[in-house]
């Protein structure tokens, strides 16, 4: 029997003809339940509409493969897409030709074997039952740019748009932005589509992401290719297939959370609640406008919480499945925001991400780089506890992953923003673990200065530091800030400080005898100012273990 495309939300689906005229026929219904005579008309009917899909049928690409894409240089790249099952696909590049032949889903997939980097454009030709050209493709550098609105935050937000933008026309630095689209089925595509940097495109392009490939294209002197995957507010367990968060017993309360929250937003009564809330919502809009006055926030539809960006898995399956497995160096990430209230879950769902995504990347261990939080809200009087600061010790712990580096800047946040505009320098300190890493440019240090380890003298506590490149110093004053210090009794009381040698930095206050733990920069926003003498800030640490205001209760 022939067989009929099937066109659903998951993508591009195949079934055989014949099941599909036998839905038609009997479901339902007893096998004889009509005469031989109209089944055969039916039949006829059916094969008549259907039928000429099949000779009309044609080759597809993903959105990701495309004209002006960029493959990663010196590893095999897979090229994918979809044809009538059964059908031998042909794909040719260069000297290269590779065969695949269409499974019953129709998806097809070769691997071109690995290439240096080229800036001259060339050509993948693809023959199936139709035949395409991708044209304008180029060998380079790929790098994946994701997480929830500072990764998201364009390149027109950022202070020094206007003179960035002009300076942003780049042939061979390539870009490509995946809607943000939340749901619970596998999505396979995205409307999409790779383009040459420009003054104008970039601007709407993520910030940190453009600068940071903007530094490797001319750097590195090669192609890049950069894929803008980023959601403002979204949640970590978005980003992760639901299916693996649920195998795990460490997500089991926020799963178990998550499984009765979607029971309550599915029923008529979260309906019937949310419409009368959107009719009080209008005649306030209403007032609000004939008054002059800002029209309120509109209250949230339970579709659009069950669509959004917190609820698990919905991120992977809408923007991150549709790109699987194209190939690429590594991924930059900034994100955490919203799981700031939950920092002692990220200090396993953060690393387990990563390891997921690697997983199903099927490229081993790839660079993962990421921005810790920034400096944000109202500089604290007193020393204490901070969800915030919980956060920032669960991204640096992740670093215990092979391959993955963290770009401080508790120095270069706004109290008054969430967003800060400054992500020239966020980017810069990002690239320098690539391009030490990655690229194998000495002299750059990556990592910023980071705590060793603590000894007790009388009253003053003694700290010592990795990566100090260069030494330790102070920036702006001369007096160390951002130090506090305690005793048995766990009250906190800033401390006095002062830098005792390159790598050494001693801490101590007149109201504790006996220090018994010491933190620095433990605050949403910390004053504080210690960096190494080329300009990297301190990473915020404690020496404590005492219980987090984000653990368990």
């Amino acid at each position: 029997m022939g067989l009929v495309s099937v066109l659903g939300r998951r993508g591009q689906l195949y079934l055989p003809l014949s099941r599909l005229i036998s839905a038609f026929l009997n479901v339902g219904q007893p096998s004889n339940f009509l005469p031989m005579k109209s089944k055969t008309i039916l039949l006829t009917l059916l094969s008549g509409i259907f039928l000429p899909s099949l000779a009309t049928a044609e080759l597809r690409l993903p959105a990701i493969i495309n004209d002006h894409m960029v493959l990663q240089q010196k590893q095999a790249n897979p090229i994918w897409g979809w044809d009538t099952p059964g059908t031998e696909v042909s794909v040719t590049f260069g000297k290269q030709v590779k065969k695949a032949k269409a499974g019953e889903d129709g998806k097809w997939t070769v691997k071109l074997d690995a290439v240096p980097a080229n800036g001259t454009p060339a050509e993948i030709a693809i023959k199936g039952t139709s035949e395409r050209k991708i044209s304008d493709v180029l060998v380079g550098e790929v790098w994946m740019c994701s997480g929830q609105s500072n990764m998201g935050m364009t390149v027109s937000g950022d202070w020094k748009y206007q003179v960035e933008s002009l300076a942003s026309n780049h042939p061979n630095l390539r870009l490509i932005t995946v809607p943000r689209v939340g749901t619970q089925e596998l999505q396979d595509d995205f409307k999409g589509e790779w383009a040459a940097a420009n003054p104008e495109n970039c601007k709407s392009f993520s910030a940190v992401g453009f600068f940071y490939g903007r530094y490797l294209h001319e750097i590195l002197g090669v192609p890049v290719g950069l894929i803008n995957n980023s959601w403002g507010g979204s949640a970590a367990e978005a980003w992760v297939r639901r299916d693996s968060l649920e195998a795990d017993e460490r997500f089991a309360a926020t799963m178990a959370g998550w499984e009765n929250r979607e029971k309550q937003l599915s029923s008529d009564a979260a309906q019937e609640a949310y419409e009368k809330a959107l009719a009080i919502w209008k005649e306030k809009a209403a007032e609000a406008k004939a008054a002059g006055k800002p029209v309120p926030r509109g209250p949230a539809s339970p579709a659009s919480t069950l669509g959004g960006n917190s609820r698990p898995g919905n991120i992977f399956a809408g923007m991150v499945h549709p790109t699987l497995g194209y190939g690429m160096k590594g991924v930059i990430w900034y994100q955490g925001e919203s799981n700031a209230g939950r920092a002692y879950d990220y200090r396993s769902l953060f690393p387990y991400m990563i390891e997921q995504w690697r997983k199903e990347w099927k490229q081993g261990d790839f660079p993962f780089y990421w921005v810790q939080l920034a400096d944000f809200r109202s500089e604290v009087d007193q020393p204490g506890e901070s969800s915030w600061a919980e956060l920032r010790e669960a991204q640096t712990m992740t670093m215990s992953l092979p391959n993955t580096g963290e770009a401080v800047i508790i120095d270069i946040g706004e109290a008054n923003d969430i967003h800060p505009k400054n992500k020239y320098d966020v980017a810069a300190r990002l690239v320098r673990w690539a391009l030490a890493k990655d690229y194998g440019i000495e002299g750059i240090e990556p990592q910023s200065p980071t705590y060793k380890e603590m000894n007790v003298s009388g009253n003053k506590a003694n700290l010592t530091f990795t990566h100090v490149d260069g030494g330790l110093r102070t920036v702006d004053v001369n007096e160390v800030h951002g130090f506090a210090i305690c005793g048995e009794d766990k009250k906190w009381v800033w401390a006095d400080a002062k830098i005792t040698g390159a790598d050494s930095v001693q801490v101590w206050s007149d109201a504790v005898a006996t220090p018994v733990a010491v933190r620095y920069a433990w605050a949403e926003n910390p004053v504080c100012n210690v960096h190494s003498k080329n300009g990297l800030a301190l990473t915020p640490f404690r020496t404590d273990d005492f219980p987090m205001v984000t653990g368990p209760k």
